[in-house]
């Protein structure tokens, strides 16, 4: 707060949006990096948004009904940072501002919530991390699908739970972008009029006009994919901003784009409107000068106190009147509704109800050999019916991924909101990055594709994990068994790519009951996407009376049989997936000559790396050195587990089209060739 006068020819509505643009200068200049343009042109959409629209509890930013406000355009962080300082968004565990004045004094520093790009986590009312153009807007269609399956499966008459909005700022790289353009086909089929996206139309990007690389009618093109467009001439006309808002407010039947035109850098006198106002700090003399054309003081931080009540006077009172009969309305619902209350409030508290895993099957030898995918289906089936908030579906593979949910599950869309299996279509990238709006709204989302095509989902996948969300990526046709559809169609490099991503846990099940106990470790997962890599070829259901309880997958890398009689063994095959049935039959081909083996079932690297050294080390004892691993994939990063002296069998190169035996064969993913690798170790 300030004593310092403003101009009293410049209106408070003024005031406070010139109060953003200068934070934004400040903090930029103050942290020499930055992108100044689009959040200076943006202000008063920003403004506009938030106080005359956004249905949003300042005091409780997690409030489950709360108005969704994503910054798709994610390099315009500093407009966020302005405005939940401005509103007073506090934190959800104490009373302080989520962002205060010296956090922002700190934008772009270590350890500021103010980091370049919004970072979900960070403070409370970043809805998302964004900056990958593109991944906002797709993940505030995942967003107000959540809105929409929470409403038809809570609401009733009388009472309105679940009727939240989904607001995306997105610039002309968002919609260039093939993420951006995949998720508003879908969300233009799904009919979602409770998602708005604003489109920042400045015309400009870094390397220059948009028209070197851009220059599509985009209003027809939404049109074509079903929404509803309407324009703003001008970004700093408040009146026409808040007609669009209240023209989206009223109307139903489909999402709706709001194209307003903006000047990047709006008040900069030689930079506004060209790309040098995108991505640096303007400069002491240009900032000087957009103060001047704002009628501002000469002062660096200055929030004039009519700034803030201006927010309060808004936003922030429109909160708090609509929380108040929300619970009320709710504290009503608990008593009508005692059922659903008591699945609403299971729901949030995002823990699976007690029970849950009791009637998950349990597989025998008799039941093999079985997919990986078909035994998935039958324990997805077993979760999803004790856990109501299980949705999700696949990007046109269902009858592949064998991921269709039975039974009443219904179909998610404009006539069945509370259908539970999703239609993502051929967008594997919006799919991901949807299923990441549906967890930030408290579902339990799955997706499921190939293996190879999670190539195309590597943006979102890389939020989730840097989300912490616990998203559910299931992928089938997991190597070069699936055959003849060849290499464009036989994952390589995927499992070495998923296991680079920090936070994710990777799951490669060996059999039927080990996919069983791979969903009790996904259930109870809180915080950390899991990969789910399932086999199209049947694998045999190994005789847990002979080998090791498949309870040991919790724990990432298990020993599943030694030697008989206590004999120490010579050396060790390390396997996953459909290989361990592999190394199983090259130890009974060692045994017969005398070669005692220990065969070890990894299926996910990342929960054995979270044991403890004591525990891997009786797993894999560093003494013994002679160690085989086998997968049908790259072979990258395994010489962590195998050392200096062990060998690896996996695939050098790219796979063939052929029948999965021959190709097995033809790369060496047999019996005999393991079991002599592991003899010439010896």
């Amino acid at each position: 707060m300030t004593d310092l006068q403003i101009s009293s020819e410049v209106d408070v509505d003024t005031v406070a949006i010139n109060t953003i643009r200068t934070l934004v200068i400040d903090a930029i200049a103050q942290a020499k990096s930055g992108h100044p343009g689009a959040a200076m042109a943006l202000a008063p959409v920003g403004y506009t948004l938030w106080n005359h629209t956004l249905s949003y509890d300042v005091h409780d930013p997690r409030w489950i009904n709360r108005d969704r406000f994503v910054l798709s355009a994610g390099h315009a962080s500093m407009l966020l940072y302005a405005l939940l300082h401005l509103a007073g968004v506090r934190s959800a565990d104490s009373d302080r501002f989520a962002i205060e004045l010296d956090d922002i004094r700190r934008f772009r520093q270590l350890g500021s919530p103010c980091a370049g790009h919004p970072e979900y986590g960070a403070a409370d009312g970043v809805e998302c991390t964004t900056g990958p153009l593109g991944t906002g807007v797709a993940t505030s269609v995942g967003m107000a699908m959540a809105a929409k399956w929470q409403g038809a499966q809570f609401n009733r008459p009388g009472f309105e739970i679940f009727d939240y909005r989904v607001y995306a700022l997105a610039g002309d790289g968002d919609l260039m972008e093939g993420i951006g353009q995949e998720a508003a086909s879908l969300a233009g089929h799904l009919k979602l009029d409770n998602l708005c996206w604003v489109y920042d139309s400045n015309a400009v990007t870094i390397e220059g006009d948009t028209s070197l690389a851009f220059t599509e009618d985009v209003a027809t093109r939404f049109r074509a994919y079903g929404w509803t467009v309407t324009y703003v001439a001008d970004a700093n006309d408040i009146s026409a901003l808040r007609r669009a808002f209240t023209q989206f407010v009223g109307h139903t039947g489909s999402p709706m784009l709001i194209i307003v035109s903006s000047i990047i850098g709006f008040g900069a006198p030689t930079k506004q409107g060209t790309a040098a106002a995108h991505s640096e700090p303007l400069g002491e003399d240009e900032a000087r000068a957009a103060k001047q054309f704002y009628r501002w003081p000469d002062a660096d931080f200055l929030v004039p106190d009519v700034a803030y009540e201006q927010f309060a006077l808004g936003v922030a009172a429109r909160g708090q009147s609509r929380r108040a009969k929300w619970d009320a309305a709710l504290a009503h619902y608990r008593i009508t509704h005692q059922e659903l209350a008591s699945a609403l409030d299971a729901m949030l508290d995002g823990v699976p109800p007690s029970g849950w895993d009791s009637d998950l099957p349990e597989f025998t030898p008799a039941d093999g050999p079985l997919a990986g995918r078909v035994a998935n289906h039958d324990v997805l089936n077993a979760v999803a019916a004790a856990v109501p908030w299980l949705i999700g579906g696949a990007s046109d593979l269902a009858p592949s991924t064998k991921t269709a949910l039975d039974g009443a599950a219904g179909h998610f869309g404009p006539a069945d909101y509370a259908g539970r299996n999703l239609h993502f279509g051929v967008r594997e990238a919006a799919a991901a990055a949807a299923c990441n709006g549906l967890a930030l709204c408290g579902l339990r989302p799955f997706q499921a594709g190939f293996l190879v095509f999670s190539d195309f989902q590597r943006g979102p996948l890389r939020l989730s994990a840097l989300m912490g969300q616990p998203v559910i990526h299931i992928y089938t046709h997991d190597s070069i068994g699936m055959g003849e559809d060849g290499p464009t169609h036989q994952p390589i490099e995927q499992l070495a790519s998923l296991r680079a991503i920090p936070h994710l846990i990777d799951l490669r099940p060996a059999d039927a009951n080990e996919i069983r106990e791979a969903w009790r470790v996904i259930m109870v997962v809180a915080d950390r996407p899991v990969a789910l890599v399932l086999s199209k070829q049947d694998l045999p259901v190994l005789d847990r009376g002979e080998v090791a309880s498949a309870a040991g997958l919790a724990r990432g890398g298990y020993v599943l049989v030694d030697p008989a009689d206590g004999v120490c063994p010579q050396v060790l095959i390390i396997a996953t997936g459909s290989e361990v049935a592999l190394a199983l039959e090259a130890r009974n081909i060692l045994a017969d000559k005398d070669i005692a083996v220990r065969v070890v079932s990894m299926p996910s690297w990342a929960l054995f790396d979270d044991q403890d050294q004591a525990y891997r080390d009786s797993v894999l004892p560093p003494e013994l050195t002679a160690r085989v691993a086998v997968e049908a994939a790259a072979g990258f990063g395994w010489e962590r587990h195998v050392g200096p002296q062990g060998r690896i069998i996996a695939m050098g190169g790219f796979g063939a089209s052929g029948p999965a035996p021959d190709l097995r064969d033809h790369f060496g993913f047999t019996a005999d060739n393991v079991a002599e690798v592991a003899r010439e170790l010896i």
